[in-house]
């Protein structure tokens, strides 16, 4: 029966083939589809790095100018009479750091003006504005003038002085990097004579 059955495949021209099973196919389409989740993540890892990057160039790292202004005022002492006046003025003043590093500052003089002639001084301590915060700073100044315009405004009950100074100073970054930067303050303070307040503070 064997022998009939060897001359058959013979005659045939061919033998059976032996049946394949799963384990014996090669794992090239593994191996693809593993490499290209491998450039995948590597693609992705080095977009992340370039997003990180840019974010740090042009967020943290980017150096900005230090506002320097008057934020309020009160009064201590106020005389006005015919075209003069006399006032001793407690004014607020913040240095607002916007960068993520402090900003230290050197010592400088605030002037104040009326009519473009100076009437008062104050002398800034040299200090620090913390990262994204802003520092207050406190000074007392007795401001004094005697001019013939003077009566026109006094007449209507409203006083506008301005305050201009010039602070100096470096912006720490990331524990050594180190950049000057300077801030300037130019101010316009309305005081309302009748209630010896300021009406308002507007500054550049």
């Amino acid at each position: 029966m064997a022998e009939e059955e060897e001359q058959q495949l013979q005659t045939n021209g061919h033998a059976k083939p032996a049946e394949e099973t799963p384990n014996s196919t090669p794992s090239n389409e593994l191996r693809r589809k593993k490499r290209n989740k491998i450039l995948v993540y590597v693609a992705l890892f080095i977009v992340f790095q370039i997003a990180v990057l840019l974010f740090f160039s042009l967020y943290i790292m980017k150096i900005r100018t230090p506002k320097f202004s008057v934020r309020s005022a009160t009064f201590d002492h106020m005389v006005t009479e015919n075209a003069s006046f006399n006032i001793t003025m407690n004014a607020e003043l913040s240095v607002k750091n916007a960068n993520f590093g402090p900003y230290n500052y050197k010592n400088s003089t605030i002037y104040f003006y009326y009519n473009d002639v100076s009437i008062g001084e104050a002398f800034v301590y040299q200090g620090k504005a913390g990262f994204k915060s802003s520092k207050k700073i406190n000074v007392i100044v007795n401001l004094s003038s005697k001019v013939s315009k003077l009566r026109n405004d006094l007449n209507s009950g409203t006083l506008i002085l301005t305050s201009k100074s010039k602070l100096e100073g470096k912006v720490k970054l990331i524990f050594f990097m180190k950049k000057k930067k300077s801030t300037e303050m130019n101010c316009t303070i309305i005081i309302g004579l009748s209630g010896k307040v300021v009406q308002d503070i507007q500054c550049d």
